[in-house]
């Protein structure tokens, strides 16, 4: 497998026609975007690698830092720089980090690899909480521009929402206090154990206080040193950003206004289309889960296709989420409908973002050698299981997201319904948890990892068990209103537990037991 950096998920279309030559010639006509807002190829010789890193380099690309015990890709909010609720525009600052960690001399070859989310929206669509180090852009009483920021966040074995350590750090000390992390990290993380050697196990171990302590001593001896951030280096910066041209046009356009009484338009508009910060301007989502397709793949003829989009309607870019989608972050209002048509001959405008279908997931069995189970099959079942939109629509915003195994590349964790596939016996088994959450998409729903329902479902029952789960959903609701997440949380795991076992749970022991016995 080869990963391709897509730093913090912003692709230029020029850029995405050279994926897609890649995967042509030398893969197999396809790739695999990742949850780290990363393009995966499957199936790559190695002795083709050199070509592929050589054409990746003509447009400004590379597989740095994509895989080992070091920086993996900064990644932020996929809507970063067009968000109507944003406080603070975070692309800046994740090329700042960007070019801080890239062959940093002093953290080549850390305890294990590292992650870093940057968030600059009152939403957070970054995940931070679940990340090794998470900054909240955000401006204080004076208006002055700084960020909070959370440690030991993660997710793999043992799932931790992080803990924040400063709740304002001032712009200018940004890359000191990063670097202060680190070098505790460095120094006491565990490099015995490659189950203990992230930084999240590092600050349970020492406890978030003790560890905030350390920091702030390491701090302390290095916050106005070379690594402080001036106003020239982030002018700089921000100049390597073209940022699009945007008409000074104001309101909805009459002809779209219009068209909202197709039903299928309309539905696309209300889950595909997104506000805009400027006036005329929206951003789109183009979906990679229709159902039958594995989530997240795209081929070759679809990237040049989607180059092509994003010239024609917006502007020449487009951005990687880590949902595993494509967005075209300036469309005018003027052009939605007729982009609408477009994605549809390309499949690429099933209305299901935030919805069941919207699956989340990584390869799985079927291309990873670290997986205990295929993650495509169940993908695809549970799709096709709800593959009827009224039925997606009653149900309402739902995330559903599958893992092939305990690292969690399909974020299982912090899914509302989490899916994980493990091994018993040489079989593929997978268990079930609700509960989870990404991080604050809405007042009052925080970070938080799911519980595990009770024991593990062979493939096969996994649709069943998803229906019953909405069953239960469907009767403890207050009101259409109320989503899953919701319910759960307010009734906790018990209700979805009795109706999902209540029926098979004999039966379900009867097998365990006699998995044991063999």
């Amino acid at each position: 497998m080869l990963r391709i950096a897509i730093p913090y998920g912003l692709l230029a279309s020029r850029q995405l026609r050279t994926l897609a030559y890649v995967a042509r010639k030398w893969d197999r006509g396809y790739g695999h975007f990742s949850t780290r807002q990363n393009m995966q190829l499957n199936w790559p010789r190695l002795e083709d690698v050199p070509d592929i890193l050589a054409e990746l380099a003509k447009v400004e690309m590379h597989a740095i830092q994509t895989s080992g015990n070091g920086f993996r890709n900064i990644t932020t909010d996929h809507f970063a720089g067009v968000a109507p609720d944003e406080v603070v525009d975070p692309l800046v600052w994740c090329e700042l980090i960007r070019q801080w960690s890239t062959f940093h001399p002093e953290f080549t070859f850390l305890p294990r690899k590292f992650k870093i989310a940057v968030n600059g929206a009152v939403a957070d669509r970054a995940a931070i909480f679940l990340h090794d180090i998470g900054l909240q852009a955000l401006r204080n009483d004076q208006g002055e521009v700084g960020f909070r920021v959370s440690v030991g966040g993660g997710m793999g074995r043992t799932p931790i929402v992080g803990s924040v350590i400063r709740e304002f750090l001032p712009w200018p000390h940004l890359l000191t206090y990063l670097e202060a992390i680190l070098r505790v990290y460095n120094r006491y993380g565990r490099r015995d154990n490659i189950h203990k050697a992230r930084i999240k196990i590092l600050v349970k171990a020492r406890t978030p206080e003790k560890f905030r302590e350390e920091v702030e001593a390491e701090w302390e001896q290095i916050k106005d040193g070379p690594a402080t951030v001036t106003p020239e280096e982030l002018r700089r910066i921000d100049s390597r950003f073209i940022r699009p041209a945007h008409h000074t046009f104001a309101g909805d356009d009459a002809g779209h206004l219009a068209r909202l009484a197709e039903p299928g338009y309309a539905a696309w508009v209300k889950r595909n289309v997104f506000p805009h910060r400027v006036p005329g301007y929206a951003a789109v989502t183009l979906s990679l889960k229709k159902t039958g397709v594995p989530t997240g793949d795209v081929t070759s003829d679809q990237m040049d296709a989607i180059a092509d989009l994003a010239d024609r309607f917006s502007q020449g870019e487009l951005r990687v989420s880590h949902e595993q989608n494509l967005i075209l972050a300036d469309v005018r209002q003027a052009d939605l409908h007729k982009l609408w048509g477009e994605a549809k001959k390309l499949g690429l405008a099933t209305p299901n973002i935030g919805m069941i279908t919207n699956i989340i997931s990584c390869p799985g069995g079927d291309f990873c050698s670290l997986a205990n189970a295929k993650s495509i099959p169940v993908a695809q079942a549970i799709q096709e299981r709800f593959d009827r939109l009224d039925y997606v629509y009653d149900i309402g915003e739902l995330d559903l997201n599958i893992s092939g195994c305990m690292n969690s590349c399909g974020h299982h964790h912090v899914g509302h319904i989490g899916i994980l596939g493990v091994d018993k016996n040489g079989e593929e088994w997978y268990q079930i948890s609700i509960g989870g959450n990404q991080g604050l998409t809405r007042p009052g729903a925080p970070a938080a990892l799911g519980k595990v329902i009770g024991p593990s479902f062979a493939q096969e029952q996994i649709p069943d068990v998803i229906e019953k789960l909405i069953q239960v959903y469907f009767r403890l609701r207050d009101s259409e209103e109320e989503r899953f997440i919701d319910v759960v949380w307010r009734t906790g795991i018990e209700p979805f537990k009795e109706q999902v076992y209540g029926t098979h749970h004999q039966r379900q022991e009867r097998r365990n037991r006699s998995l044991v016995a063999a």
